[in-house]
């Protein structure tokens, strides 16, 4: 279940591998009280590194985009799939070796930066094959990328998300293009990105510490990757993870810790006191199970709502198998609350 810190988590950790979308902005806008929570882990001595799925912008677009929003960020803090694709490749390829890049700049750049070489057409005979998504990518590269792939060369995908964020709601990600590569070669990449290792590693070799915490909104890229890569977690609710999703988490992707935002990373962390089989209580809140529903009475912090909510919801699925009913509940905080602009 939801782990104890007697302490702040920005003194318990020394590095925060923090998930863009859904956890410092929202769309166009940051989260709000973001900038001020990373401040203040700054000066408590907490190292910051912004961790992106997204191989389209290189580090700086990203670090320019997060200043404009009110966080101080320098581009060697900003790790993207792109840099942690490009560093699997170059451990695995001479300097200079020609790489056909079915995406766009970032990952060009990211694997310039390694003394690798972009290509995107096959008569440059390239020896290795690397995809990320890019908006404007077009379907001749796609063609000629795919069959390299099936011809045999080593193949590093820098994600396998099947969404990308837009200003329409969801639209397909890198992980359909992967699906389609693969359905027609026949092969699965290497993934460098979340829930993957190497994207987390790359991001730790990159801005350092030795206490690493992933904060994240999702539960399969972030918490499914601290996971994978053996690491702490804080599941933040300010993306996408409502309180529907959060009471069907099964034991295998459950965070450290929980919090409302990123003011989490300021604070100690408590565990609920039993209350009963299917009850708990935390900070002033009571929550009860009553006939598969889930019951919040009382008052307090909305971290501890959140807390005592999880954790008695948890025990409730662990022992019945099925999660608890919520449509009544009207979660304090919840996903689609106003954020504001930093600028």
């Amino acid at each position: 279940m939801l782990r104890a810190s007697d302490e702040p988590l920005w003194s318990a950790y020394d590095l925060a591998l923090l998930d863009l979308d859904g956890v410092v902005y929202v769309g166009a806008e940051a989260v709000e009280g973001a900038p001020e929570q990373l401040a203040l882990a700054r000066r408590a001595g907490m190292h910051l590194a912004f961790v992106t799925n997204n191989a389209s912008r290189p580090p700086a677009t990203v670090a320019e985009h997060l200043t404009e929003l009110g966080i101080a960020v320098d581009e060697s803090e900003v790790v993207t799939s792109a840099q942690a694709a490009a560093r699997l490749l170059a451990d695995r390829c001479p300097a200079g070796t020609r790489v056909y890049v079915i995406g766009g700049e970032g990952l060009f750049a990211a694997l310039e930066a390694e003394g690798l070489t972009p290509v995107q057409t096959i008569d440059e005979r390239p020896e290795a094959v690397v995809s990320g998504y890019h908006p404007d990518l077009a379907w001749r590269v796609v063609i000629d990328g795919a069959i390299l792939v099936k011809r045999g060369l080593p193949w590093v995908a820098s994600n396998a998300d099947l969404t990308v964020p837009t200003a329409n709601g969801p639209g397909p990600g890198n992980g359909v293009l992967v699906q389609a590569v693969a359905g027609f070669a026949g092969r699965t990449p290497e993934v460098a990105g979340k829930p993957e290792p190497p994207l987390f590693e790359e991001s730790i070799r990159r801005v350092g510490g030795t206490r690493p915490l992933v904060v994240g909104d999702r539960l399969d890229t972030d918490i499914a990757g601290a996971k994978r890569a053996d690491l702490d977690s804080l599941l933040v609710m300010t993306g996408v993870t409502g309180l529907t999703e959060l009471v069907a988490i099964p034991l295998e992707l459950r965070p450290t810790y929980l919090s409302h935002d990123l003011a989490g990373l300021g604070r100690p962390h408590q565990v609920p006191q039993v209350a009963g089989p299917e009850a708990g209580e935390l900070g002033g809140w009571r929550v009860d199970v009553v006939d598969d529903r889930l019951e919040v009475a009382g008052g307090g912090s909305t971290d501890d709502w959140w807390t005592v909510a999880a954790a008695v919801a948890w025990q409730h699925l662990d022992v019945v198998g099925r999660p608890v009913a919520v449509e009544a509940l009207v979660a304090p905080g919840s996903v689609g609350s106003p954020v504001r602009s930093a600028k």
